[in-house]
């Protein structure tokens, strides 16, 4: 019962590590995700299926489940769903707090229904707190708890993360805690809600910038763009072509981009010898490495630092990152059949274990391809009870 990001992205890692993952989506539209594009997925020839086709932002987050078309503000759908809960483990939602609970599907109403059930719910804010009311979007909670503020280059306007980063943290977090909460209900019997904020999420990922703010009682020192406040150097510097990342997180890697760089006076002189000293000077040593990086290809200097120890990348875009040969023999593009749209390439789940094998099972699905299926073979309903439940728009 989640759309959008953080409840998906929860649900499909769950799936990717084998759980059955039934979608409850609204009858008709589904979720909001599946009108978000361009770009879409063209529907073929042979689908018979109308329309621009599936949206690219639905597929990133909904492989390895089962949708079921059905609306929960009707009673029959409220049914339906009472007797997925009474079967099911888990249960995941992303509803303003309380607004499920004139509908019978709050917490209190299916532990009644079912003590195991693992009920989790994803909110902006939370279950509690003055902000428990509100709606809240990924951006939102960028600006407000902190990330947009150190988010962008030094002299500019704060910005957001190019991903909706606090809505993936969350889905993470969300799915390691329905682990654990397995985990507690195989020693005590016992289900439990678990109460998801993005808020909190955001705010328990500033790490070490929020531990320094703690320490010290300051302010935090802002953007950086991608620099770091306390290594130099320690960001991107312009190509002839393009840019290149270098790490000189201590002395001795320094001094290997000294020598890479073809300045190996730079690691005896005062100025720059320990990183202290070379903070102090940020700009000037920044500027000449600049001058020396502008000189060269990416591809060129990519070459110069093989093998040498020191950690370095190119800064590609997301179509160089997909293609990108270590992307590819680890093998995080894979290529599923779609019923709609045939052929779709898609990023793999990125875990490897030794003896188990995460995989994408199944594509995404389309609005209540599993309708029929969950409620007859799970559920128990009959063909004619499922084609009454569609007639009076209960499911799809």
């Amino acid at each position: 019962m989640t759309r959008v990001l953080a409840g998906p992205y929860c649900t499909q890692i769950l799936g990717d590590l084998g759980a059955e993952v039934i979608k409850a989506e609204h009858p008709t539209r589904g979720d909001d995700t599946r009108v978000w594009g361009p770009p879409f997925a063209p529907y073929t020839e042979e689908s018979g299926l109308e329309g621009p086709g599936e949206a690219a932002y639905f597929f990133a987050v909904n492989r390895n489940k089962k949708s079921v078309g059905l609306s929960f503000q009707h009673t029959q759908g409220v049914e339906v769903l009472h007797k997925l809960v009474a079967k099911c483990d888990i249960l995941v939602e992303n509803y303003i707090p309380g607004s499920l609970k004139k509908y019978a599907m709050d917490y209190d109403t299916l532990r009644a229904i079912n003590p195991g059930l693992i009920y989790a719910s994803i909110t902006g804010y939370g279950q509690t707190g003055p902000y428990s009311q509100r709606a809240g979007y990924d951006v939102m909670v960028e600006a407000e708890f902190g990330l947009m503020h150190i988010t962008g280059d030094r002299d500019g306007p704060p910005v957001k993360v190019g991903v909706a980063v606090t809505d993936l943290t969350t889905g993470l977090y969300t799915s390691n805690s329905i682990m654990a909460a397995l985990l507690a209900r195989a020693k005590t019997g016992r289900g439990q809600h678990i109460d998801i904020a993005l808020s909190d999420c955001q705010t328990a990922t500033l790490a070490n910038i929020a531990s320094s703010c703690l320490v010290s009682g300051k302010k935090d020192s802002g953007r950086w763009g991608t620099a770091h406040p306390s290594i130099v150097p320690y960001k991107s510097f312009k190509t002839k072509d393009g840019d290149i990342l270098f790490g000189g997180g201590n002395d001795r890697l320094f001094g290997i981009l000294c020598d890479g760089l073809g300045r190996p006076e730079w690691k005896t002189d005062p100025k720059f010898v320990v990183n202290a000293a070379r903070v102090a000077n940020r700009v000037e040593l920044e500027a000449a490495i600049e001058a020396i990086t502008t000189q060269r290809t990416t591809r060129d200097w990519l070459a110069a630092f093989e093998g040498s120890g020191l950690p370095y990348a190119a800064v590609n875009d997301v179509q160089g990152t997909l293609d990108h040969e270590h992307t590819r023999a680890r093998g995080m593009v894979v290529e599923m059949d779609h019923p709609g749209c045939g052929p779709i390439r898609m990023v793999n789940t990125p875990v490897k274990f030794s003896d188990s094998r995460p995989s994408i099972r199944t594509p995404p699905p389309l609005l209540g391809q599993h309708t029929d299926e969950v409620l007859t073979d799970l559920l128990g309903y009959s063909a004619e009870d499922v084609a009454e439940l569609k007639e009076k728009g209960a499911i799809s």
